[in-house]
Parts: C-alpha cells; sequence; structure tokens
C-alpha cells in the first residue's frame, strides 16, 4: 500500500512538472539513433539491448547473423583460491611491506587473479540465422527512444528485435523473407580448446574454466540449452519461432539456477508464456517502460555530438540497470563473445567503476534504477562484515574492491581491490540517495547505519601520531604505482584522507538529521583529529604528503576531495578556488599521455564543477570521438590514435560512458552545495540550452531554457517541500514567479509545500 501511494504521488509530481515545463528538450529524436549501412564484424561494436538482467549484441559472424545472449547473474563463483584470512590479516601485509617483503604479497594476492580462470562472469551462448539469401544490408539501426534494433535489406526484408524491458525475454521478427531462415542455437565454447592467445584484459579461454559441454536439444522449432557451471550452478537458454507466410517471429530467454538461489520459472517457461501472449502485446508493455523512463528527464544542446552521445550513454543506462537486477557489472549484460572470459573477468569493480556507472542516476532523475546496486551493498553486507573482520581485524565494515556476484573478495592488486576505503566511497552513494531523494525512511534505516558502520570500522584502523592527530597504517591511491610496493605510502593519501574526512563528516551530519546527538559529537570529534588534505601551493593536491601529482595518472584519486565528494569546492571561498584552479592546471601540465576513457569524462566533471563550460565540453568530446567504438561503448584506449593517451588497446568496460553523462548534467545543474545553479559550466558558444526535470538534492525537479544565451525560465517542482536557494540565472531581468520568493543578492529563496511547483520567468 505505502509503494503504491509513494508511486501515485510520483506520478502526480511528474504531471505538475512536465505541465508547467517548457518543451524544448525532448526525449530523443532520430538523429540520436545508431545507423550504419553493415552490420559489425566484431562483438564489441554490436548493437547493444538489455534490460538490466539479460542482454543481447546484434551483429554478424561469418556471414551469420549473430545474437550474443547475456544474463547479470551468470557467474562461476569458486572461491579464490589464494584467499587464506588464517594466514593473511592486513598487519601481514604492512609487515611484509615494511620488512621487504612485498613480492611475496603480490604472489599470494595479485598474480592468481591474472592466472586463475575463477571466479568470473560467464557469456551465455549466442543464436545465428542464417542471412546469406536475403542479400546485401541496407540499413543497420538501434532505435534509441523505443529500444529496438531494426535491420533492413536491400530485397525488403526486414529484422525487428528487442529485449523487453521488464521480463527476462527477447524478441525477433523477420520479415518480407523469401524463403525460411535456418536458425541454430550457438553454445559458448567451454569445452573446445582455445587459441591461448590473450586478448586485451581477457585472461583465459573459456575450454580453461572445465565445464562439460552443455546439451542443446532441437525441437520442431526451438532449441533448448542446458550448460552446466561450478558447483550447483546451472542455466539454460531457450527459443521458439513460429512461421507465417514469409516472416519468422521467436523469443529467446536466459535463466540461471543455484542451491540458495530463489527458485524462478526456467527459459522454457518463460518462453513459452510471452509467446502466448505475442511479440505485440511484448512490444507494448515495453514501449511504455521506455516511454516512462525518458519521460524522467531530457536536455537539449546545440552540440550535436555531445548530445547525441548524451542520450546513446542514458539508453545504455536504462539497458542496464534495474532496482531487481545485480549491480552494473565491468560490461553489464553485454560480456565478450570471443570465446575467452571478459575484460577484467567482467567482475564489479568498486574502486571506481561500479561508482561512475551510478553517477547519471541522481541528476538523470532515475533514482529507481540506483536502486539494484544498494540494494545489493546491502544485501552484502554480513558478507562484508565478515571480510572486515577476518582480513583487518576490526569492527564496524568495509568492502573489497573487486567483488564477485555475490559480494566475495577475489584479489588483484590489493591496494585497491583489499583497499581501507572502498566502503567509504560506497557509502557516498547511500547518502547521495538520500539527499536526491529526502526518503528519511531511507536515510535512517540506509543511509546513516551504512555511513555509522564505515566509521567504526575507520576508527579502528586509524593509528595516532605524536600530535595527537591520526593516520592509517599505510596508504594508497588508486592506481599510482599500479601494485608495486611504492603503491603504498607511509602518510595517509588524499585519496583515503577525503574519504575517511567525508565519512566523517556525513556521519555527523545525519547523526545530528536523526538528533542523536551523542553520535553526532563522537564523529565530530573523530573528524577534528584527522589531517587537512595535503596541497602543494604550487600543483595543488597531492597523492599525499610529500608526492605531489608529477606524471601522467588515469586514476584522479588524488581528487576524490574536489570531485566527487566537494570537500574542496568553489562555493567554499578563494582558498579552495586557488586550489582547484592550481590543480586542474596541475593535471593538463601533466598531459593525457596515460589516460584512459574515463580520465576525461572525470575531467569533465571537474571542469565542470569549476565553471569551465569551455573545457568541460572539449574533454567531453574527444572521449566521444576517440574513445568509444561506433556503437559507443568506452574502451580504454584512444582509437583516433591522435596522441590523446599512449594506450590504444580497446577493452571495453561501462564506467567512461556513465561519467560522460554525468559530466554533461554538471554543465547544466548542479546542487551540491546549498545553492541551485542552472547553466552552471556551459560554454560561451552555447546560447539556447534547455532542459526538463533534472533532479537536484532537496528532492526538487528543475527545468530551465536558455534563449539567445538568456535564461527565460526555470521551473521549480517540490517532491518533499522545502526551501530552495536558487542562484538567480536572470541576471539583470526582472523575475515574474508563480510562488512567493525572496531576493537575497544573486541568490533567490522560494519555501514550497510538499507537491508544489514555482515556474520563474522574465518579466513582460
Amino acid at each position: 500500500m505505502k509503494i503504491a501511494i509513494r508511486l501515485i504521488y510520483f506520478l502526480l509530481i511528474l504531471f505538475l512538472a512536465v505541465a508547467c515545463a517548457d518543451k524544448s528538450a525532448q526525449k530523443p529524436i532520430k538523429i540520436h539513433d545508431l545507423v550504419f549501412d553493415e552490420l559489425a564484424n566484431t562483438w564489441d561494436e554490436a548493437m547493444p539491448l538489455g534490460n538490466g538482467m539479460v542482454g543481447n549484441l546484434v551483429w554478424q559472424k561469418e556471414g551469420k547473423l549473430r545474437f550474443s545472449l547475456d544474463r547479470a547473474d551468470l557467474w562461476d563463483l569458486r572461491p579464490m583460491a589464494n584467499i587464506d584470512f588464517d594466514k593473511w590479516k592486513f598487519k601481514d601485509v604492512y609487515q611484509h611491506w615494511k620488512d621487504g617483503k612485498y613480492s611475496e604479497v603480490q604472489q599470494t594476492f595479485d598474480v592468481p587473479y591474472n592466472q586463475l580462470v575463477a571466479p568470473s562472469k560467464i557469456p551465455a551462448g549466442a543464436l545465428e540465422f542464417d542471412i546469406q539469401k536475403l542479400g546485401k544490408v541496407k540499413s543497420v539501426r538501434l532505435d534509441v527512444e523505443r529500444a529496438f534494433c531494426i535491420i533492413e535489406w536491400e530485397n525488403g526484408a526486414k529484422l525487428t528485435t528487442f529485449v523487453h524491458a521488464t521480463e527476462p525475454v527477447g524478441w525477433y521478427k523477420f520479415e518480407n523473407i523469401p524463403e525460411p531462415l535456418q536458425l541454430e542455437l550457438v553454445s559458448p565454447a567451454y569445452n573446445r580448446k582455445g587459441d591461448g592467445k590473450k586478448v586485451d584484459q581477457s585472461m583465459s579461454d573459456l575450454d580453461q574454466l572445465g565445464y562439460p559441454q552443455g546439451e542443446i536439444e532441437k525441437g520442431d522449432n526451438s532449441y533448448t540449452y542446458n550448460q552446466k557451471g561450478w558447483g550447483d550452478f546451472t542455466y539454460q537458454i531457450h527459443t521458439q519461432w513460429k512461421t507465417v507466410e514469409n516472416s519468422l517471429e521467436g523469443c529467446w530467454s536466459v535463466s540461471s539456477a543455484n542451491t540458495g538461489w530463489e527458485a524462478k520459472p526456467n527459459a522454457q517457461k518463460m518462453v513459452q508464456k510471452s509467446m502466448k501472449s505475442g511479440m505485440d502485446v511484448s512490444a507494448k508493455e515495453h514501449q511504455k517502460w521506455w516511454d516512462n523512463y525518458w519521460a524522467q528527464s531530457s536536455i537539449s544542446i546545440p552540440d550535436s555530438l555531445l548530445e547525441k552521445q548524451y542520450y546513446l550513454e542514458m539508453y545504455k543506462f536504462g539497458a542496464a540497470a534495474r532496482n531487481d537486477a545485480p549491480p552494473i557489472a565491468l560490461q553489464s549484460v553485454w560480456t565478450a563473445d570471443n570465446g575467452k572470459l571478459p575484460p577484467w573477468k567482467g567482475d564489479f569493480h568498486h574502486d571506481l567503476n561500479t561508482q561512475l556507472s551510478y553517477w547519471p542516476s541522481y541528476m538523470g532523475n532515475h533514482l529507481y534504477l540506483e536502486d539494484g546496486f544498494l540494494n545489493w551493498l546491502w544485501k552484502y553486507r554480513p558478507a562484508f562484515k565478515k571480510y572486515t573482520k577476518d582480513y583487518f581485524g576490526v569492527e564496524g565494515m568495509n568492502v573489497p574492491g573487486v567483488t564477485t556476484l555475490e559480494g566475495e573478495p577475489m584479489g588483484g592488486w590489493i591496494q585497491y581491490s583489499m583497499g581501507q576505503s572502498v566502503a567509504a566511497w560506497l557509502g557516498q552513494h547511500f547518502y547521495l540517495h538520500w539527499r536526491f531523494s529526502m526518503d528519511r525512511d531511507f536515510m535512517e534505516n540506509r543511509a546513516y547505519p551504512w555511513i555509522k558502520d564505515v566509521a567504526i570500522y575507520l576508527d579502528q584502523m586509524a593509528e595516532k601520531t605524536e600530535d595527537g592527530k591520526r593516520k592509517l597504517l599505510m596508504s594508497s591511491s588508486p592506481e599510482i604505482y599500479d601494485n608495486s610496493p611504492k603503491a603504498w605510502f607511509e602518510e595517509t593519501t588524499n585519496f583515503d584522507l577525503a574519504l575517511i574526512r567525508w565519512t566523517y563528516g556525513k556521519a555527523a551530519e545525519l547523526a545530528t538529521e536523526l538528533g542523536l546527538n551523542d553520535e553526532a559529537d563522537k564523529w565530530k570529534n573523530i573528524l577534528a583529529e584527522w589531517p587537512e588534505l595535503a596541497v602543494d601551493p604550487e600543483s595543488g593536491m597531492m597523492f599525499a604528503p610529500g608526492f605531489p601529482y608529477n606524471e601522467s595518472h588515469r586514476h584522479f584519486s588524488h581528487l576524490m576531495g574536489i570531485h566527487p565528494l566537494g570537500l574542496v569546492d568553489y562555493s567554499n571561498g578563494e582558498a579552495d578556488k586557488i586550489i582547484i584552479d592550481h590543480t586542474l592546471s596541475n593535471l593538463e601540465k601533466q598531459g593525457t599521455d596515460l589516460w584512459v576513457g574515463y580520465s576525461f569524462s572525470w575531467q569533465g566533471n571537474l571542469y565542470a564543477r569549476a565553471f569551465d563550460g569551455d573545457k568541460a565540453a572539449e574533454v567531453l568530446r574527444t572521449f566521444a570521438e576517440c574513445f568509444c567504438l561506433k556503437n559507443s561503448f568506452h574502451v580504454n584506449g584512444d582509437q583516433c590514435k591522435a596522441g590523446h593517451s599512449k594506450f590504444t588497446y580497446r577493452p571495453f568496460t561501462l564506467e567512461g560512458n556513465f561519467a560522460f553523462a554525468s559530466g554533461i548534467q554538471e554543465m547544466l545543474l548542479q546542487s551540491h552545495t546549498d545553492v541551485v545553479r542552472v547553466f552552471p559550466a556551459i560554454p560561451g558558444s552555447w546560447k539556447n540550452v534547455a532542459f526538463q526535470q533534472l533532479r537536484a538534492q532537496g528532492a526538487f525537479l528543475i527545468s530551465a531554457e536558455m534563449k539567445g544565451g538568456t535564461v527565460v525560465n526555470v521551473t521549480i517542482a517540490s517532491e518533499k517541500g522545502g526551501k530552495i536557494s536558487l542562484k538567480n540565472p536572470f541576471k539583470n531581468h526582472e523575475i515574474e514567479s508563480s510562488k512567493a520568493m525572496e531576493l537575497m543578492g544573486d541568490i533567490i529563496e522560494i519555501e514550497l509545500q510538499k507537491g508544489e511547483v514555482a515556474h520563474l520567468k522574465i518579466k513582460g
């Protein structure tokens, strides 16, 4: 009942906001679609379809149309054989490092991640259609608005395919085909010897997993594939189809099962159920979900490249995230289909990758899609607490930086894969969910308990120095100096320190909000014992005291205090402004030689926070042009080979894509301080800009329009009620407001009740 009331209330707010908003910003249009005159010949350039749980990559392999099928929970969950917490504790790692025996640590934790084939995400299989008799392809279109892939041939044949937005099924329909198509189900090469070659960051051939090859059963108009994985894990692919005159219509699904998992209908039952209602019914349900998705927010900017890339990123976010699915892993539901394990085993990297992937959920007004991430983190909280006790030897909670589907540590470079402040960065997502939703129940029962657990853990990890300050025993900064002994620092790094200071500041804030004054005082007192961030007078933010940023490096871990944490911000005054300016200037000076794609996306966010729209747009354009494949997938290396980076490889991961979308949002709206700013960081050449229903902290939905370089209207809808402080965007123009407002210098203050909407515009 409570959920139904919340849904009705949300729809009412949505209706009011849309009714009052300017119509200049619209949902995706055809110019945002991906359109090619041929099918991709590699899996990582395929057309991506998905719903957070199952996915499909549409491409061509050896003359056949191929659907590379995937499911988010297809995992080999065998334990990492090397991680033995009876023998290895954090203090043992520290002692080996101090004694000059760090190679033993590397052999125990780092090397096996590359050598062992599992745990790992695994692929499902593929459907192949013999299309040779259809002749030449005329067009291949990814319809971004409807989440359809449509292929047309010169002879008039046509394929329409989609992954249902809410059910674990996919559909395909061929029309105007001259004769029946041959269809095959192809299993992964689990028991067929691979070529032994390493591709990008794919670790091993699939045959090294040691699975028996699954069985494929062929029916009259169906295929069923059952595959056994490690332990009790199994999965099934099923497809069936029907032919009517010159058409072929079919449905597919992928299901999974394991001991202890909730029992759900298998793929065969799901397909049979869907086939009874038919493709047209599924398409209508599917379209309804996507219509609602695009109605949540929209933008209109005069840079066609950036606007198209933005909508492609938000499309992928809608295809990769669901509130009832696992979090977005490195490749989400588009696991590699090349006979190899996926890049970096397709795992969950929490030293940057999962965090950046959910940045666009906040301002993009898609908080409900972030629920899958937060629910997963909360579900495995007991496992994280056990890991904290086993490895760090303390109470409270930390999270492994690299985890399996079930939250277990996977090893790797342990400075980051078992880093000391992972749970703190994840805690920011709980905090931001509260601030953007103002859901008090969530704050009280999820956000504060998570942050409190992290604060308790960090309190026990700290040591006191002679001057009464706190420090970590040793510290790291992803991923500077990779996994060498040099990657550990005697002093607490800015990365760890920023997250620690943020944790105690927010713990005190939330405890105060809940009336827990004693706890708030405790957190404030601990915060006062931690030093300030390390700043060099010339180069700005440092890696750690005595270690300035003096070389090109891909991960801006030392800049966490600026973005995303906002501890150092232009709004804090001239001192912070100088630090930020020096830091960004030094970032430019050191160059981009060792950057990857997400570095440019993150830099776009940093420039936006510094109100530099021209540079933000420039680096985001570099990302879109040179660090993405033609289907918009981010692939780490410089594909233009234009000198933007010495990395030119192409392992596909998603965090750079979603950080790009966040960068565009930061250019259009900022609310991380007590003041909301519209169009805070747009290039000087952008004169006509608009957005609808971007979400601001405080649970406000904001719409705004600029014409000819002048902001002409702003609409504010309040979900929960409260006062909003808006930086006056109308400059010297007189303002009309549908609600009472107070002008305090250059700040407009409006008190709104729950459900109220204020419309501001230039008078006259």
